[in-house]
């Protein structure tokens, strides 16, 4: 009987702390963005990342990712190309400081979550999705966008102005 008693014990405080620690939300700790813009072969990287995001996967719909980087920490490993970039016909960082995404929707997929938001740049603001996937204690996720819709035009034609972007985020 006293064993009987002590087993339950134990599998009510499993369970216990199974629930607190797979039903708490989780934040992003740190972050690494790299880029590629395939069209002039050139990668890179931006920091400052800033986030209020709140992820709960036992509850993928009522978390929320919200975030914003320094648009003058861009970096393609080319001095003169990266102050070109953050001059004002392409970044405008003195008028645009941050670049922003919040989302609207996170939705499980088979392989990890998609998350539907808004990116602005720029002062522009556009509908972007992000695919991530949990993987050990990080989330890693990818999306295209076309840097012409934000209005930082370095090629003609909008294909050519294809930007891939890559996210690690470390979660606490």
């Amino acid at each position: 009987m006293k064993t009987r008693r002590i087993i339950t014990s134990v599998l009510i405080l499993s369970l216990a702390i199974q629930g607190q620690i797979y039903g708490q939300s989780t934040q992003i700790k740190t972050a690494e963005i790299t880029f590629e813009f395939p069209s002039k072969n050139v990668s890179g990287t931006i920091e400052g990342f800033e986030s209020s995001s709140t992820i709960d996967f036992n509850n993928l719909e009522g978390s929320k990712m919200k975030g914003a980087v320094d648009s003058k920490t861009l970096d393609t490993n080319n001095f003169l190309r990266n102050i070109s970039l953050r001059s004002g016909r392409y970044f405008d960082v003195k008028n645009y400081p941050k670049i922003y995404f919040e989302s609207s929707s996170i939705r499980k997929q088979t392989n990890g979550f998609k998350v539907i938001g808004t990116l602005t740049m720029k002062g522009t603001s556009k509908p972007l999705e992000i695919n991530f996937k949990e993987v050990r204690n990080k989330l890693l996720g990818n999306t295209s966008l076309y840097s012409s819709d934000y209005g930082i035009t370095i090629k003609k034609e909008r294909t050519d102005n294809l930007v891939k972007v890559n996210f690690s985020f470390e979660l606490q």
